[in-house]
């Protein structure tokens, strides 16, 4: 990455991290969450939607993808992910707002698995009052594996663990939250 598209980043807010051409882009998205990507309970009052997400320039070899959100500030000790989604097929190159709703029926066919609020589905993003910002890492991963051998009710470390044992890319936007 040159220096200057990172100072850019930097200085409008958001990053854009890409392995080659491999990259993550967002319509919902810029430098800071919204109340629209803001989890609805732990004192959150948001709307609790995921973004629309869509990549490109895959990397050769890509026989699927997984995507994670994770925040690195929470203060846990070992940061919070917000979401986890995998088994997302190579020929689907982009995600529509909403589809960390497991409640609606997807045109994507996908897993989603717990994240660490507990359940499976978009988390959205609810750092402590008064916290600095915290980073949510949007993150796509190009795999060399059709399917992930794990189901909805799979950790995400070991989901974590699985993506790094089969990635070829990924591709992330950073994106901050505070309140």
């Amino acid at each position: 990455m040159r220096l200057s598209h990172l100072l850019t980043g930097l200085i409008a807010g958001t990053l854009t991290l890409s392995a080659g051409g491999f990259t993550l882009h967002s319509n919902d998205l810029s430098g800071q969450l919204t109340k629209t990507q803001e989890f609805s309970g732990f004192g959150c009052d948001g709307q609790n939607i995921s973004p629309e997400l869509h990549w490109s320039d895959v990397p050769k070899g890509t026989k699927s993808f997984a995507v994670t959100v994770y925040d690195p500030d929470a203060p846990t000790g070992s940061g919070w992910w917000h979401w986890v989604v995998f088994n997302i097929p190579a020929s689907v190159t982009s995600l529509p707002s909403g589809f960390g709703d497991t409640a609606t029926k997807q045109m994507v066919h996908a897993t989603q698995s717990i994240t660490d609020y507990g359940k499976a589905g978009f988390g959205g993003a609810c750092p402590p009052k008064g916290d600095r910002p915290h980073r949510y890492m949007f993150t796509v991963h190009a795999l060399n594996i059709d399917h992930l051998e794990l189901d909805e009710k799979a950790s995400p470390a070991l989901v974590g663990y699985m993506l790094n044992s089969h990635s070829i890319g990924k591709a992330t936007i950073v994106s901050y939250y505070g309140r």
